[in-house]
């Protein structure tokens, strides 16, 4: 069974090879220019954002979250929207779109965070990202690039069934596509588990 779904996988991942290189350097294009706009901000707004990161840390180094589980069902709440969001955008061939302009604005918040950290607190900026910026995003970035790249591959096969007159069952895709956000929807919500609960043990270690 594991066999088969492995090799399932990966006819996915080399049918759709092109998609996955555009949108991984869309991210990384989002990285970019986030780590860019750091120098943009004004020294007082710096200033404000260094003092809310100060606060932000020294919290987490005394107690850590205030309420774990209200941060979990936060974190959770969010990435369902989110997914819920671009699983619809993926039906819609007008969503298209949308779908490659959240990648990019997630490489921008990745980018500026880290960016930000590294430019203000030098090498303890790099741990912090490290600690509390990297772990949980080496499971959202790419859960969010395979729905990515699953509802532009969807919206591309609707234009064909229905802009261009192709024949095709839609319905099998329809499904794929759905199980592919669900599998990636309980990798999300093993980050918010580890955001909430890891995360914070990392940076309290950090602070010390």
């Amino acid at each position: 069974m594991r066999k088969r779904f492995g090799q399932t996988f990966q006819a996915y991942l080399n049918e759709h090879q092109t998609l996955y290189v555009f949108t991984i350097v869309l991210f990384a294009m989002g990285v970019v220019f986030g780590a860019v706009l750091v120098n943009s901000l004004g020294l007082s707004q710096k200033e404000e954002l260094l003092r809310f990161l100060e606060y932000f840390f020294s919290n987490m180094n005394r107690g850590g979250l205030a309420d774990p589980q209200l941060h979990f069902l936060q974190s959770f709440a969010f990435y369902l929207k989110t997914v819920g969001i671009m699983w619809i955008l993926g039906l819609s061939i007008i969503g298209l779109p949308m779908i490659l302009l959240l990648l990019f604005l997630k490489g921008i918040v990745v980018g500026f965070t880290v960016g930000f950290l590294v430019s203000q607190m030098q090498w303890q900026g790099v741990m912090y990202a490290l600690a509390g910026v990297l772990p949980q995003n080496m499971l959202v970035v790419p859960a969010l690039i395979l729905i990515g790249v699953g509802g532009i591959s969807f919206s591309l096969r609707l234009i064909k069934t229905r802009l261009l007159s192709k024949r095709d069952q839609i319905m099998p895709h329809f499904l794929s596509y759905s199980v592919l956000v669900l599998v990636m929807f309980s990798v999300l919500t093993i980050a918010a588990l580890f955001e909430t609960f890891v995360s914070p043990t990392l940076i309290r270690y950090v602070t010390n």
